[in-house]
């Protein structure tokens, strides 16, 4: 059987290009999605014949949701890629208790939980993948994007700390910090303020999901056997 790969948030622009690359290596796909059902539809179309193994839909922000979610996952998973989540753009004390919950459910407790029930298989075959699509704000912190800033921050210490855990158990964890990609997320920037921060980035220009799932491959490749609990930015040598 060829190795599997779960990829959590795989309807969205990042998930999709990783989906596409993975399959391109030869890797069966389990792929979730909480509410897009056309993008994976889509996808399902531009993907080889058989590269599918499992479609889940489900609502991780919630505890039930992600219990849920788990208990469809029954078969041996050599790399696990969290990619999906939602931003929150908007002042802090306009934030919502609801929002907390949610932001904390979607982007801490999902790769917590799955990441628990995964580990036991991965440790017991003594090789496994985990890597978390993070952000720069988790290093830097954004304005009006304090909550997302918090919880990508948690990412960024799971991966460190968990790094140094299953090392000797041969599973590898890092992290992606992405900068300003060019993807849906980013539509509520006006577009003069879109022209500034074009502006700001070194390399003159947005990134592209493509980049992105071009290093998530790498991570998990025998190249990049000796990288652990990185955080690695992809932003054009842009800070924010």
């Amino acid at each position: 059987m060829q190795s599997v790969c779960l990829i959590v948030g795989a309807s969205g622009a990042i998930g999709q290009s990783i989906a596409k690359k993975f399959s391109e290596k030869g890797y069966s796909l389990i792929l979730h999605y909480q509410q897009n059902e056309k993008a994976i539809s889509d996808l399902s179309v531009e993907l080889p014949e058989k590269s599918i193994l499992q479609i889940i839909q489900a609502d991780l922000s919630t505890p039930s949701g992600i219990e849920g979610f788990c208990e469809k996952l029954t078969l041996p998973i050599e790399v696990v890629i969290f990619a999906g989540g939602k931003n929150l753009y908007k002042l802090y004390q306009d934030v919502t208790n609801q929002d907390m919950d949610e932001m904390y459910h979607l982007h801490v407790k999902t790769p917590w939980v799955v990441t628990k029930h995964l580990l036991p298989s991965m440790i017991q075959r003594k090789s496994g993948h985990i890597v978390l699509i993070s952000s720069i704000w988790g290093e830097v912190g954004a304005s009006c994007e304090v909550i997302y800033s918090s919880v990508k921050g948690a990412q960024d210490s799971f991966v460190k700390a968990l790094a140094k855990e299953v090392a000797p158990s041969g599973i590898q964890v890092n992290g992606i910090r992405p900068g300003y990609i060019d993807t849906k997320m980013n539509n509520h920037i006006h577009e003069t303020e879109r022209d500034s921060i074009q502006e700001e980035i070194p390399l003159g220009r947005f990134g592209t999901p493509e980049e992105v799932a071009a290093l998530a491959s790498f991570l998990t490749s025998r190249d990049a056997s000796y990288i652990q609990g990185q955080l690695i930015n992809v932003n054009g040598a842009w800070s924010g």
